[in-house]
């Protein structure tokens, strides 16, 4: 793959160009039926179409088969955390909900619908989801700021009969844990003996914990503005004490410093900066995901100086841990098994395939597939369908 589009870097591109591609929106829909005789027009609309909603009204389940619903994910936002820009609102999230439909079809063969909702109430979000669920399959969380995310993801999994995934927590822990899975390999050592770090105790920042704990870590600090989350901590409610309680088994108190001192992985999800010297003071053969947007917590060329393996979120550096490796899959999968959940164990299935595809030239440099790699989002559709029907019982 030397020469493909996957070792593409990303030049600099002038403004005028991206006002260009995004004018008219980037999204449209196509029509899956010839329309171009009246014998066309007698099957899909009039009187044709009739006979078919007979169906359904007397077989529900025939909705799957014979509308788009089943196949459909609606892209959910309030727009109250989109990367790297904050608190934007409904309408300045569209254009990034309908970037994330364009990933959905092109990586995932997946339709989606951009739905961003002017407000902030949680009720005000589910009840009119749950009412219009008739037209979707599932329901990808977007851009909604912690810690009403948790709440929110939470409502809709409760309420709705089909899978709900807030991606930015979940898509990137999957990304994560394959990520490490395969860093770990590159240094020598195991999941189960690492002390980790998790700059962000936010939506990302909860997710990987979670996933890393499901996973066999045992040792994670986690890191809020204020320093880490332990045992006693003042101060802490909802999911960030309850984290204290499940992490940080050693007590560890302070912020960076303390906590990196001796440890072996640094994952940063928050936008916060990390000085050369606290990564200095971590282990040799250290593990450095930098992965705020667009800077991350401590520049590449500064963590590898003292680290073995370094990643970021970005396309113009080495092992970028993107979402988009993760979220098309998932769903795919979800949807193919015709899940009415997406599980731990599904997600666990989702981060072994992308990892597996890493392998076969797995180096310090290149720890999970491109974005771009065609094998990614059918492999983990494969992964996740697989886990689903083996845990619906």
């Amino acid at each position: 793959m030397s020469s493909s589009i996957f070792d593409q870097t990303v030049q600099p591109i002038a403004e005028e160009e991206i006002f260009s591609a995004h004018e008219g929106g980037k999204l449209s829909i196509a029509v899956g039926r010839p329309l171009s005789t009246k014998r066309d027009l007698s099957i899909a609309y009039t009187p044709g179409v009739a006979q078919v909603s007979l169906a359904i009204a007397a077989d529900p389940g025939l909705a799957r088969t014979h509308t788009w619903a089943s196949r459909l994910i609606a892209v959910v936002s309030d727009g109250t955390a989109v990367l790297g820009l904050g608190d934007i609102g409904a309408r300045a999230s569209l254009p990034v909900m309908e970037g994330k439909s364009a990933l959905f079809k092109t990586f995932g063969g997946l339709d989606s619908i951009p739905i961003v909702v002017d407000t902030t109430d949680v009720d005000e979000i589910v009840e009119p989801l749950v009412r219009i669920a008739p037209s979707f399959g599932a329901v990808n969380l977007e851009d909604i700021a912690a810690p009403r995310c948790f709440e929110l993801e939470s409502r809709l999994v409760e309420a709705l009969d089909m899978p709900v995934m807030h991606d930015d927590q979940h898509g990137t822990a999957v990304v994560v844990l394959a990520a490490l899975e395969n860093a770990v390999k590159v240094v020598g050592k195991k999941l189960a003996s690492l002390k980790v770090v998790i700059a962000g105790a936010g939506a990302a920042g909860i997710a990987v914990a979670e996933i890393l704990l499901t996973a066999g870590v045992r040792d994670i600090v986690l890191l809020d503005s204020k320093g880490a989350l332990y045992h006693g901590r003042g101060n802490l409610s909802g999911i960030k004490a309850e984290y204290a309680e499940r992490t940080n088994p050693r007590g560890v108190a302070g912020g960076t410093a303390e906590a990196l001192s001796g440890a072996d992985v640094f994952i940063g999800v928050s936008s916060s900066t990390v000085p050369e010297e606290h990564i200095a003071a971590m282990v040799e053969d250290a593990i450095v995901f930098a992965l705020s947007n667009p800077d991350p917590e401590v520049a590449p060329e500064v963590a590898r100086r003292h680290a073995a393996v370094v990643a970021t979120g970005r396309s113009d550096f080495p092992n970028q841990i993107n979402n988009v490796l993760a979220f098309p899959g998932i769903f795919r999968g979800a949807l193919d098994a015709g899940a009415r959940r997406i599980t731990s164990a599904m997600k666990l299935a989702a981060a072994k395939a992308i990892a597996g595809l890493a392998e076969d030239k797995l180096s310090a440099g290149y720890i999970v597939p491109s974005p771009l790699d065609p094998r990614v989002a059918p492999a983990v559709a494969a992964a996740v369908a697989a886990a689903a029907v083996r845990h619906s019982g």
